[in-house]
């Protein structure tokens, strides 16, 4: 059995008021996210994508698997290929496989099953699942909290985008099996999340929604 060496944590301690202006400014940015589906080609810093994919992968993870990988996209025919295959997928999901009640909650962000910003949008990030390890011999290595772990991490990268001040998406075309097979992906990834990122084209609109305030989500004991 292999044991971790163990380190010293160190890191500065911050006073109460540190740690509250710390958290605010924090808030202040995640506040300036929004889900943007009108992008501008304009090219982006992949050096931007790739620091944050890097904090995506300082998230925690069960038993330290780290169960991820990132896919960075930006060769066009690639994104036309995506596009072609997701906007078949929706159509289909737009046309009688989602259940009214879901059809219904989406009405009001006026979504429909087209997707030009797959193409628009400068980069795709395509997070994958890993939903088992592969050893040097080829043996399966069993992870654990998978759903969990790249949750997390997905979570870290989009606000790590967002700090960058970069836009983005967060896309689950249902299903997403066709990533595996454009992006030549093994078999034992399956696709978690398709981002698109990029900065927002200069006349994007959004959707006028009111996050519900803390004295709705948060009991004190």
């Amino acid at each position: 059995m292999t044991t971790y060496p163990t380190v010293p944590y160190i890191r500065e301690r911050l006073s109460h008021e540190e740690s509250i202006a710390a958290a605010r400014a924090f808030l202040d940015t995640a506040l300036l996210r929004r889900t943007v589906r009108e992008f501008s080609g304009d090219p982006i810093p992949i050096e931007a994508l790739e620091l944050a994919i890097a904090a995506a992968a300082s998230a925690p993870s069960g038993a330290n698997m780290q169960p991820w990988q990132f896919v960075i996209v930006t060769d066009p025919a690639i994104k036309q290929q995506i596009r072609a295959a997701a906007e078949k997928e929706e159509y289909d999901s737009y046309n009688g496989r989602m259940p009214e009640e879901w059809l219904r909650a989406l009405a009001p962000l006026q979504t429909d099953w087209r997707k030009e910003f797959l193409e628009i949008a400068p980069a795709l990030i395509v997070v994958f699942k890993e939903e088992y390890g592969l050893a040097a011999d080829g043996a399966k290595v069993t992870h654990y909290y998978v759903n969990e772990s790249v949750g997390i991490a997905c979570g870290f990268l989009l606000a790590a985008l967002n700090a960058a001040g970069l836009a983005t998406l967060t896309h689950t075309p249902s299903p997403m099996g066709f990533l595996r097979e454009i992006l030549q992906r093994p078999k034992n990834e399956k696709p978690y999340l398709l981002i698109p990122v990029g900065y927002p084209a200069a006349e994007c609109r959004v959707p006028d929604i009111q996050k519900k305030g803390l004295a709705k989500i948060v009991s004190h004991l």
